[in-house]
């Protein structure tokens, strides 16, 4: 289970998403970047952070580390801003809380290269996912410290708006054509050979546990959150076979053998 903190000050909104993140201190002295189940993306896009966030990690992907903040809406009786108000007062309870990455910075492919081998773990992991938010145009990484690391998967496993059809949506190919890490020539297949036989139900069954009981409560078609997660972990199990050969890259992109920040030239 994630732990659990109390935020104790609203420090910044942080604009760049959709959904209004906010950055806050919490009681443990932590600053951490915090997502909101009164957003209007909802608290599916908290469970998506959860599951996609806690595999990336036990499958050796680097991601912010992830705790539960509870919320005290009277923190926000002090926001000069009526949206920031609006959202904190209606997100009292439990949200999502992400390891803030002090001075870190968004991935440029033009300035931070990244090898063939990261390149096709992060691509065939976004694969599994069926994760659309990870273009040219919005890469959502961070480079810190000279290392990649993965941010913002709440737009991830789609079905899950649609359970009805997640059997079929399971077996939908990933166009990666325009993901951020392509032009680095993503080894695709080594990363299935590595990462697909690490993907099982326990595993699967130990990230769905991390999501909350209340994000999963009065799911349509659901006895209770125990049957909603075995739905999750299924999903993902089905998808993650054969899934490299429904992985579409384009043509012509040259493998990197380097990583890190590109030389000056």
């Amino acid at each position: 289970m994630l732990n659990e903190v109390a935020a104790t000050r609203y420090v910044a909104p942080l604009r760049e998403g959709g959904s209004l993140p906010g950055l806050v201190e919490a009681d443990d002295l932590g600053l951490y970047v915090m997502k909101f189940t009164g957003a209007g993306q909802g608290r599916k896009t908290l469970v998506a952070e959860v599951i996609c966030g806690q595999l990336a990690r036990r499958l050796g992907l680097r991601v912010p580390g992830l705790v539960r903040i509870r919320l005290d809406p009277v923190i926000g009786l002090g926001e000069p801003d009526q949206e920031v108000q609006a959202l904190l007062k209606t997100s009292g309870g439990l949200n999502l809380g992400m390891e803030f990455l002090s001075g870190a910075i968004g991935f440029d492919p033009l300035a931070y290269e990244v090898t063939a081998e990261e390149a096709g773990r992060v691509v065939w992991f976004d694969a599994l996912i069926n994760n659309v938010d990870r273009s040219w145009r919005n890469p959502n990484m961070l480079v810190s410290r000279g290392d990649l690391w993965l941010i913002d998967h709440g737009a991830s496993m789609i079905w899950h708006h649609n359970w009805r059809g997640a059997e079929t949506s399971a077996a939908k190919p990933y166009d990666a054509s325009d993901h951020a890490l392509a032009p680095f020539g993503p080894d695709v297949a080594s990363a299935a050979a590595e990462l697909a036989p690490r993907v099982t139900e326990d595993l699967l069954g130990e990230c769905a546990g991390d999501v909350p009981d209340e994000w999963l409560a009065d799911e349509p078609g659901f006895a209770d959150p125990d049957e909603v997660r075995r739905a999750y972990a299924r999903t993902l199990l089905t998808r993650a076979q054969g899934l490299e050969g429904r992985i579409t890259l384009p043509a012509g992109t040259e493998p990197s053998k380097s990583s890190g920040w590109r030389e000056s030239r």
